[in-house]
């Protein structure tokens, strides 16, 4: 028995060594970097380096999920595209996720290239937008308990894949009432999922240099806000360390403190007026990072190809 006992102390052993070379080989291999991804978006070089946590927040309809869209096209497109041509895992957890809609945005983006290529077949074209699909993987959830399983699976897949770079979700706030009428009135049985996907999220960040882009949804409303918020598309200062308030009324934070502290990054979004010119619905993003001091911000609009952003702000 003892003998046994010492022969599966010694497989565990063996296997938690394999375990730890997967790691070891994931990091040594590295992962491309997403720094260039978003240059209207995030500050001039303060785009998401390796392990940056970025969080997407705003209202309903307020333009989080079309860039989404936005960064995970350039990322799977081919880089003779213009694109990184790196994997993304999305789990969607709102169910809102539309393939349609993230395949119009790449045959838009594909379609200089094909246009170049007139002469070849259509399946040409079909075959490039298959291609980069097959950089995409997604994962729906249906609570804070296959989110946080969905989550432990993936370790797997980022030991084994270091083309993977990106993992979003959208959006991470969405049992946030559930868990909170299921915990009772304990905070912590409230926020002990959310708490052990943040872990999760750190470790693969810390460990596998992971991206993590995430979106949650503002239903708390800043009241303080409103006398210091300063006019869309400029820049702002302050001496102390950046400040995620004073964008709009609805953007304070509510997730528990473990998802807070991993947070490098906030995206702040939120409709402005239509243009007087077009008439288009014009959206503001206002992006805050621990790196840089101040808030960057930009102004887009959605168009059938996707974002397109305001120049000359």
């Amino acid at each position: 028995m003892s003998g046994e006992r010492r022969g599966q102390g010694e497989m565990t052993d063996r296997l938690r060594m394999a375990e730890t070379g997967a790691q070891l080989l994931a990091r040594v291999a590295g992962r491309q970097s997403l720094k260039d991804i978003g240059q209207h978006v995030f500050p001039e070089d303060g785009g998401p380096a390796q392990g940056d946590v970025v969080e997407f927040h705003g209202v309903e309809g307020s333009g989080k999920t079309e860039m989404l869209y936005h960064f995970m096209t350039h990322c799977v497109l081919p880089k003779d595209s213009g694109g990184l041509e790196v994997e993304v895992v999305f789990i969607d957890t709102d169910y809102h996720f539309d393939m349609l809609r993230l395949v119009s945005i790449l045959e838009a983006r594909l379609t200089p290239a094909a246009e170049e290529n007139a002469d070849g077949p259509e399946s040409e074209a079909e075959e490039a937008v298959r291609s980069c699909l097959r950089r995409l993987s997604v994962v729906h959830c249906s609570s804070s308990v296959q989110l946080l399983l969905t989550l432990h699976y993936l370790e797997g897949t980022f030991c084994s894949r270091p083309a993977l770079c990106l993992l979003v979700i959208d959006s991470i706030s969405a049992f946030y009432w559930v868990d909170r009428s299921s915990g009772g009135e304990s905070l912590a049985r409230q926020e002990a999922n959310l708490r052990k996907c943040a872990e999760l999220l750190n470790k693969f960040r810390r460990d596998y240099g992971i991206v993590v882009f995430a979106t949650t949804h503002a239903v708390m409303r800043n009241y303080s806000s409103a006398a210091s918020s300063t006019p869309h598309g400029s820049s702002e200062t302050s001496g102390s360390t950046p400040s995620w308030k004073n964008i709009t009324d609805f953007d304070k934070p509510y997730l528990c403190r473990t998802w807070q502290r991993i947070l490098t990054q906030r995206l702040v979004f939120l409709k402005s007026e239509q243009s007087p010119v077009d008439q288009k619905q014009v959206f503001t993003v206002a992006c805050s990072t621990i790196r840089t001091k101040g808030v960057n911000k930009c102004m887009f609009y959605i168009t059938e190809e996707g974002i397109k952003f305001v120049e000359g702000q």
